[in-house]
């Protein structure tokens, strides 16, 4: 199964860039998407369905042309969860949740915390997150958490680590936070398989930094640690040019 996760930075913009032609081009099983910008009321739904997913659900947030994720699939799941029941978190429109019948698919969209009342409401929405996810693996232990986490995580991850260590997405607390969710029972399936540097998924429309390679690494494939051995490839698309993100993929057998 391929499955791939991209921030759009908006579904219509990145249709308008091409983003349906892409899609059809690289084919995968199941797509989780993030900041849609959009409620699915102001989609054309046909044009996904006529890419090949017929089945494709759409988590908003309240305010119109902020936040939310959807998921397109090829194949229909046995059950869709929208959101986390946590009120303080669904509002927003961060987390979807597909079950299949050996194994679920997420995506989501963590905050970015780039203001201090930001940065407050993102790690209060990691820790309940954390928690929310602890429980989840008790009756779901197959479990992929696809999507734009909003940090990196180690020094390798990102352009200029010494100039960004009081950046938000790669302050300590929030470097820290994604560690021990990785011990917590997740593989970060691309470093699992690639050790080297320069790769990531997100540049900054600042200063050329794209042409330049100057990006950081903040989305991510987590999958639980039952099915590790089952990750036969993870890589990243950055020629694909809908968003400020790139799609990152993983394969599992």
């Amino acid at each position: 199964m391929k499955i791939i996760s991209y921030n759009v930075n908006g579904i219509r913009a990145a249709i308008n860039k091409g983003f349906i032609d892409w899609l059809k081009a690289a084919n995968p099983d199941v797509i989780c998407i993030q900041e849609t910008k959009a409620h699915k009321d102001q989609l054309d739904l046909t044009l996904f369905e006529e890419a090949g997913y017929p089945y494709h659900y759409w988590f908003s947030a309240q305010k119109k042309g902020y936040s939310s994720v959807a998921i397109l699939s090829k194949t229909k799941p046995n059950h869709v969860a929208y959101g986390t029941g946590i009120e303080s978190m669904d509002f927003e429109g961060r987390n979807l949740r597909v079950d299949f019948d050996d194994f679920s698919v997420m995506s989501l969209y963590l905050p970015s915390g780039t203001n201090d009342d930001r940065l407050d409401f993102k790690l209060n929405f990691m820790a309940e997150f954390q928690e929310y996810v602890n429980r989840l693996k008790q009756e779901i232990p197959n479990l992929i958490i696809c999507g734009d986490y909003n940090i990196c995580h180690t020094e390798i991850d990102i352009h200029n680590p010494k100039q960004n260590q009081n950046t938000s997405g790669f302050l300590p607390v929030e470097r820290k936070w994604l560690g021990e969710f990785i011990d917590s029972g997740f593989v970060d399936s691309f470093r699992h398989l690639n050790k080297e540097p320069h790769h990531y998924s997100w540049w900054s429309y600042r200063a050329n930094a794209r042409n330049n390679n100057k990006g950081w690494r903040i989305d991510y494939h987590m999958v639980s640690e039952p099915l590790k051995d089952k990750i036969k490839r993870a890589y990243i698309l950055p020629e694909a040019k809908h968003s400020d993100h790139c799609p990152i993929v993983v394969e599992i057998s």
